[in-house]
């Protein structure tokens, strides 16, 4: 009876997987009631990894090539099964395959505005959304922590984990950054190698190597967007204080015009905009000069301009708001401020 069952005993010669393209991680080569013949041959494809796991242990990992399998091939399992005293042949052992190729386009985003901390701007609600890349990169470890015994693990089993990860992150990437919020907000590049930055090492503790990552968008509440736009305009007129203060002007005009139609803060507004129009028209009047060469002209006195004290310390105070928002910088300020007290003189 014994050698009949020998008999009708299966065996594997070719343990091998051709991936089928649906996102399979990893799956399990099915075993049954068979076993593993001494002498088999194992194939590992390019973009693959296999890995033997004896009673639960992980022994042996191949990467691609082409095996026969013995005890010189399968030195753990052949510790773990104590064959070098006795080779068993047929064998059994569970024979895992990972597939390491990068798997692109996983989506990643905000479903409700998550709040993050920023130096210039304390408590910041944002949301924003991206793509990134990954592969299995450690098959033994995303066994032992991931995928488990599972006969067939995907990139969906995954997805959720991936995104809960990156969401958990992205505080601690812009902090460690050490780049101001607006900076990273306008520049999605830096955004995103913040993120990858942070993330890198999160996903290496799972086994899987983060390819690349991309922040297609980042929506801000509107009064950072206002600010972003300010600081965007001012990087288009550069340094010049001269563009700086007709950049302003026109930006006081529609708020100017919608005062005048309701009936109210025109005092206000019309002293904000009368400020910026008279400095204006002295830094005007410098630019000429310094364009003719730098010919001496007789200072125009402060009134005939229209520049008055109280003007000037209102035009300081909005470029002291400015400096505090980070669209002025300190050497910038002082400047300005050192030019304005002269007019006071």
């Amino acid at each position: 009876m014994a050698l009949m069952d020998f008999i009708k005993k299966q065996f594997i010669d070719i343990i091998q997987w051709t991936e089928t393209g649906d996102g399979t991680l990893a799956w399990r080569f099915p075993m049954a009631e068979m076993e593993i013949q001494n002498g088999a041959s194992l194939t590992v494809r390019e973009s693959q990894m296999a890995v033997f796991v004896n009673e639960g242990k992980v022994a042996d990992v191949f990467g691609p090539g082409t095996y026969k399998l013995t005890t010189q091939t399968l030195p753990v399992l052949t510790y773990l099964k104590n064959w070098d005293k006795l080779f068993e042949s047929p064998f059994k052992s569970d024979v895992y395959f990972f597939s390491t190729r990068q798997q692109v386009d996983q989506k990643w985003g905000t479903p409700q505005p998550i709040t993050v901390r920023d130096a210039d701007f304390g408590a910041v609600r944002l949301r924003a959304f991206g793509n990134f890349s990954f592969r299995v990169a450690d098959p033994k470890l995303f066994h032992t922590e991931i995928s488990g015994t599972r006969d067939n693990y995907t990139v969906q089993d995954l997805d959720g984990q991936l995104r809960g990860l990156v969401l958990q992150n992205i505080s601690n990437a812009i902090a460690g950054s050490g780049i101001p919020f607006l900076d990273l907000a306008a520049n999605q590049l830096k955004f995103a190698e913040a993120l990858v930055t942070q993330l890198a090492p999160e996903f290496g503790k799972i086994g899987l190597k983060l390819e690349g990552m991309t922040v297609q968008n980042v929506s801000l509440p509107e009064e950072l967007q206002k600010i972003l736009d300010q600081k965007i305009g001012m990087g288009m007129v550069g340094n010049d204080m001269g563009k700086f203060m007709q950049y302003q002007t026109a930006q006081a005009i529609p708020k100017f015009a919608e005062g005048a139609g309701s009936g109210g803060g025109i005092a206000g507004d019309a002293m904000g905009l009368g400020a910026g129009v008279a400095l204006g028209q002295v830094l005007a009047q410098n630019l000429s000069a310094g364009l003719q060469g730098g010919a001496a002209q007789p200072a125009a006195p402060a009134a005939p301009v229209g520049v008055k004290p109280e003007d000037v310390m209102a035009t300081l105070e909005k470029l002291g708001d400015l400096k505090a928002k980070g669209i002025l910088t300190q050497e910038e300020f002082d400047a300005k401020k050192a030019e304005l007290l002269k007019k006071l003189v």
